[in-house]
């Protein structure tokens, strides 16, 4: 579900018909609640002025309502550009952009703040969508380009200003790029003024969007604002393995949900001694091999010992350290380890509320006495659960033949005389 304003599609919204002001965030990205709409101003206050205008993607900025139109979420507006105008759709109103504003540190009590201009008419929409449908094809001649100029760089979207009097090409290089003769290139092929911004990684991720290897849209698409740094030593306090493959995100760096546990995990460890603290007993020098941070239990073997581990709590630990210092004998570790054995009882519960797999297996004889049974019901005839086998092995199946009852007597008589004879014992 996406509307014409967002980088998710070029439609109009199918399913709430609202056309990117839904509240359960399909159409926008990075949108903000607003949980003042329902709620009236005091008597005598008036309304702040300020809005926030989102534009292609994530891109949000924020203007002045000097005219005082009767703006609403989803109202598109042209806004005050550098040159001419742009065309954005209004994602807030009221005193929620007050307090965007101080979180982002934008001085609003300026008089060269930008400014709303009126309300989009049918012309200035017409124009922008226009300007829109030529980004994609643009963007891949503008690839095309930068390859064969052999430029160190990623064409990796393109904005076109409201207006279309303007594009702005958005890159990602990881080394200086000297475009003058590119941005020469673009401006006699797509006859248009050209503006080359930078981004990041992080923030081209941002802006085209994807799905995680959690199998959720990305968090820097949707709800994450400020990008903080990421280092490996967040996967090591985790005791995450170092695999580049499995800790790198869509944009090829460490992923930003690495640092979301990082305080808990760092609040478990103070209680914990230092791995590489040695346990000096009678029987050998013992060596941390593992631990498990929210349980508080660490592994040790002896040294030349690498496959017999003892587990000991941080308490134990702390208690062996202390009396290393204090110069005290400590026979083994094993006297720690025999206090710290619990017996884990596996309880299996059937939480998906199914029985086992072979319920619907069972053997065809029950099927067709099943059949039996029914038949004979439906047919009236009364029939004893305990003698029900015997019965049918005592009965006799009919035979359709021809001829009289004497006939048939006969029959069993000459099959009678040609069985063999018994034999005495």
């Amino acid at each position: 579900m996406s509307c014409s304003s967002c980088g998710t599609g070029g439609s109009t919204p199918g399913g709430c018909k609202n056309n990117g002001t839904c509240g359960t965030d399909g159409c926008n990205k990075l949108t903000v609640f607003d949980w003042l709409s329902n709620m009236e101003l005091p008597d005598g206050q008036q309304l702040f002025n300020y809005v926030e205008v989102r534009f292609k993607n994530s891109r949000k900025e924020y203007y002045k309502n000097t005219e005082n139109l009767q703006l609403k979420i989803g109202d598109i507006v042209a806004t005050q550009a550098e040159t001419g105008h742009d065309i954005g759709m209004v994602t807030l109103t009221g005193e929620l952009v007050r307090i965007q504003l101080k979180k982002r540190k934008i001085k609003y009590d300026v008089d060269d703040f930008p400014k709303i201009y009126r309300i989009a008419s049918q012309t200035d929409v017409d124009k922008w969508k226009n300007a829109r449908e030529k980004e994609e094809p643009m963007k891949v001649r503008a690839r095309q380009i930068a390859i064969r100029l052999d430029l160190q760089m990623k064409i990796s979207d393109i904005e076109f200003q409201g207006d279309a009097s303007k594009a702005t090409f958005y890159y990602t290089a990881e080394q200086r790029v000297d475009f003058r003769q590119l941005i020469r290139e673009y401006a006699t092929e797509f006859k248009t003024r050209i503006e080359m911004r930078q981004i990041g990684l992080r923030q081209e991720a941002a802006r085209l969007g994807g799905i995680g290897s959690c199998g959720r849209e990305l968090c820097c698409s949707t709800w994450l604002t400020d990008f903080r740094s990421v280092t490996t030593s967040a996967a090591r306090y985790q005791n995450l393995s170092l695999n580049p493959q499995k800790l790198a995100g869509q944009c090829g760096k460490l992923k930003c949900c690495l640092n979301y546990e990082l305080d808990s995990y760092m609040d478990a460890l103070k209680d914990f001694p230092k791995q590489n603290q040695k346990l000096y007993t009678d029987k050998g020098t013992a060596v941390c091999q593992k631990i498990d941070i929210f349980k508080g239990i660490m592994w040790y073997c002896y040294e030349g010992e690498w496959m017999n581990w003892h587990t000991l709590t941080t308490a134990q630990v702390h208690e062996i350290v202390a009396k290393n210092k204090a110069k005290e004998n400590v026979a083994s570790i094993e006297e720690y380890a025999a206090e710290h054995i619990v017996e884990e009882k596996v309880n299996f519960e059937n939480v998906v509320g199914q029985d086992s797999l072979t319920r619907f297996d069972q053997p065809v004889t029950k099927n067709k006495k099943r059949k039996k049974r029914r038949n004979n019901n439906r047919s009236g005839k009364p029939q004893s659960k305990g003698n029900s086998n015997n019965n049918n092995q005592n009965k006799k199946p009919a035979q359709a033949t021809s001829g009289s009852k004497p006939q048939r007597n006969k029959r069993r008589n000459n099959n009678n005389n040609n069985k063999p004879p018994k034999k005495n014992d």
